[in-house]
């Protein structure tokens, strides 16, 4: 595979080949290519394809480019990854992603292929477009797109929390579906993972010159390296217990659409094996990342937290920063490669060094552990525990572990499955199954587990449980003292009716992970036991009959010393 700077503008060949291709595209804006109404067409471009939206279609054809990491130097390969790209992407988008469709014509006068389905064996002959006209030899190929408006894209919408939440459940099932890396391959190896990373470097390189931004890159680049050697036997475990998977690859704001409410996921990575086939959280990282680069945090926060308690997958924190700024430096590149192909403007060559340079400062920035802590919640069914920690949790670089999901998830069950009632247990009963004492005591050691381990992987936890029994608690205060980090409680009260009232419609509604009803609260109120002196030196308490002061408890938890204003 030739390197990238063998491009159009040092080899003859790929020059022909270039001109030839836009010579193809300027053919392919007139209506009369196609084989359907078409209006005005509009061209998108990008350094490795072109998009003709044309009509109810968009056409998506690859440029005759070797950039190293890819390469669609041939007419076959550009065939075969188009059919490589129709499979991936009817994944996630199977109503979007129609078929491979030949250009025929001439290189002045081309016709795309007719609309019906062509994705087969029969697509890759010469017989011209699917209207049985023969227009001649096959010139080039394309993806057949049903198009959506560009207003649908994620870069264009005002983000929200629920969809975040949707998003997160998306990709989680995703995950779950698609296929783990077979062992006897090489995806998700050390050198696989630590391979395009350098490439990034080297990429960048190339066109950032001395100066401040060479001095940051070059920082990142020790930083990866470091970072690389010492998280080598977590990258080859995660492999070992099936987290490399054959994944989208390109995850991020603009390829994801929201069109009449459903999400659309788009523009799976074809040309690279070793770019899709990777761990599920490198994937998860990308559109984390993309989110912090708008100013999204908090929503990155929350798209992380459901994301993990929907898969369980906290091993993957480890890993976490290493990916990010990985995809910051993938963005990067992206702008480098543009950069050196020239036809910028001035004020355009500027642009794009002013958002590479955005690039390096987040992911520094990304590159930074956050400093851990340990914070627990006390309180009875009802107060607003989980309602409180998912906002703080926007507020704060806080990983949210829950007690009803995580004793579900040791039982095999999802956080929204409903347990059987008993003949003589109610609903959730008291002391009895899932919810008995054995059970109880190795939900706390779980989340005790999953507490060092993120603390060990550098972000702060906030364990979200009732804690009712000083023993309980007592635990976690000395597994912060064990790995040195300060330890919080969030103690929430509310007034007895109030409680009932919430417990009641939350049963009802039935849509949170928590069953409990009112026998459990009156279990709950009954047996508590109250918060230590030494307890309360390290608590804040909370009156949730009113709506909390977020911004002062986020102050509170920052600064131990800071008092919290009661509603």
């Amino acid at each position: 595979m030739n390197n990238a700077s063998a491009s159009a503008a040092t080899d003859p060949a790929a020059s022909g080949a270039a001109g030839r291709f836009d010579r193809l595209i300027q053919g392919l804006l007139h209506p009369g290519a196609y084989p359907h109404a078409v209006g005005e067409i509009e061209r998108i471009e990008t350094h490795i394809s072109v998009v003709l939206l044309a009509g109810d279609y968009a056409y998506k054809l690859k440029k005759p480019v070797d950039l190293g990491f890819l390469d669609f130097s041939t007419l076959e390969r550009r065939r075969d990854f188009c059919h490589e790209e129709l499979r991936l992407n009817q994944r996630l988008a199977p109503d979007y992603y129609l078929a491979v469709v030949p250009v025929t014509g001439t290189v002045d006068a081309p016709r795309l292929g007719g609309v019906g389905p062509m994705s087969g064996p029969a697509a890759d002959s010469a017989s011209g477009p699917a209207s049985g006209q023969e227009q001649g030899p096959v010139l080039e190929y394309a993806v057949q797109m049903r198009r959506f408006p560009s207003s649908a894209l994620l870069t264009c919408q005002a983000l929200d929390g629920p969809l975040v939440d949707a998003l997160a459940a998306r990709i989680a099932a995703f995950h779950a579906a698609v296929p783990c890396a077979p062992p006897d391959t090489p995806y998700g190896t050390p050198e696989a993972v630590i391979a395009p990373m350098r490439a990034n470097f080297a990429h960048s390189r190339a066109v950032v010159q001395a100066g401040q931004m060479r001095g940051a890159l070059e920082r990142l680049a020790r930083w990866t390296e470091l970072r690389f050697q010492q998280l080598r036997p977590q990258i080859e475990q995660r492999r070992r217990d099936g987290f490399v998977r054959e994944c989208h690859g390109d995850l991020h704001r603009g390829n994801i659409a929201r069109v009449d409410g459903d999400l659309v996921i788009f523009d799976c990575i074809e040309f690279s094996p070793m770019l899709r086939w990777i761990d599920t959280i490198s994937e998860l990282a990308f559109l984390g990342m993309d989110l912090r680069e708008r100013g999204e945090t908090a929503l990155a926060r929350r798209l992380l937290n459901r994301y993990l308690e929907l898969t369980g997958d906290y091993g993957g924190l480890a890993l976490l920063r290493f990916y990010q700024v990985y995809r910051a430096m993938v963005r990067a590149k992206v702008i480098g490669i543009r950069l050196s192909q020239g036809h910028l403007q001035p004020m355009q060559r500027q642009a794009a060094r002013d958002e590479l340079h955005k690039y390096l400062v987040l992911a520094r920035r990304l590159s930074l552990r956050e400093r851990p802590w340990i914070c627990i919640t006390t309180g009875v069914s009802g107060c607003g525990k989980s309602w409180l920690a998912a906002r703080l949790c926007e507020r704060l670089p806080l990983i949210h572990i829950r007690s009803d999901v995580e004793r579900k998830r040791l039982f095999g069950l999802s956080p929204e499955a409903r347990t059987s009632p008993g003949p003589d247990t109610a609903r959730t009963g008291i002391d009895a199954g899932i919810y008995g004492a054995d059970a109880s005591r190795r939900t706390y050691q779980r989340l005790a587990a999953l507490a060092r381990q993120i603390i060990t992987a550098g972000f702060p936890v906030l364990v979200d449980a009732t804690f009712l029994k000083a023993a309980q608690r007592g635990a976690f205060r000395a597994l912060a003292a064990e790995l040195g980090c300060d330890f919080r409680i969030l103690a929430l009260e509310a007034p007895d009716a109030l409680l009932r009232r919430r417990v009641a419609e939350r049963l009802a509604a039935a849509k949170d992970a928590s069953e409990a009803d009112l026998r459990v609260l009156d279990h709950q109120l009954k047996t508590r036991e109250p918060l230590t002196e030494a307890e309360r030196r390290q608590a804040v308490t909370i009156d949730t009959s009113g709506e909390p002061d977020v911004d002062a408890l986020v102050e509170a938890l920052r600064n131990p010393q800071a008092s919290v204003k009661r509603p």
